[in-house]
């Protein structure tokens, strides 16, 4: 069953549980999302549903900025495809999440037909990039990306926290490694050959 949710102003991220002896089936979470197109949702691995609140004037500026920079790079480099934050990707925890910018190689991309492109995509990408916004708590953040995105096999990962001028960069079994005041912050692995112009960021709105 489709249902249709009304909630109030959200100022940081709730948890819905619908029914809790029976998770949605990804079909009938993918169902539920096409019914409430005006809610951000995210789905972790132990089937609940993140109810993100909508990003501010910055946070979507900043996370915007990034994901179009990643996007020119991909179409000059064309090994592969970058995604912004309206993209769900179906982990094999089961969770769906929607990191603010991300690539996929065309290799990967192949294995998936052209129906399956046009959903939620069943893979994992190499790279992904999670902006901090002001709902945002570091530490959940941190976590987030540690077990949701390197744990189901991405291998690089940034989280950028502009207020603070700080990126924590995430490899795939290796230590976090955090770095202040760049201005420009080279990709490595996967998107090797990138570098993201920290400038408007850091500066924001």
């Amino acid at each position: 069953m489709v249902t249709h949710v009304a909630l109030p102003a959200l100022v940081a991220p709730a948890k819905l549980i619908l029914d809790p002896d029976r998770p949605l089936s990804d079909k009938a979470y993918a169902d539920f999302c096409a019914a409430n197109p005006d809610l951000r949702l995210e789905r972790n691995a132990q089937g609940e549903i993140i109810i993100v609140p909508p990003p501010g004037g910055e946070s979507s500026y900043r996370s915007l900025t990034v994901a179009a920079q990643l996007e020119r790079w991909s179409r000059r480099n064309g090994r592969g495809r970058a995604f912004d934050s309206s993209v769900q990707f179906i982990l094999p925890s089961g969770a769906f999440r929607s990191p603010d910018a991300a690539w996929v190689s065309n290799e990967r991309l192949a294995r998936l037909t052209k129906q399956q492109r046009r959903q939620f995509p069943k893979l994992v990408p190499e790279f992904v990039v999670e902006v901090m916004s002001p709902s945002d708590r570091l530490s959940a953040a941190q976590r987030k990306m540690q077990e949701e995105w390197i744990g189901n096999g991405v291998d690089l990962g940034w989280l950028i926290d502009g207020d603070t001028e700080t990126v924590y960069v995430y490899r795939a079994s290796q230590a976090v490694e955090k770095k202040k005041g760049l201005r420009k912050l080279a990709g490595e692995g996967p998107v090797k050959g990138f570098a993201l112009d920290l400038t408007a960021i850091w500066e924001g709105l």
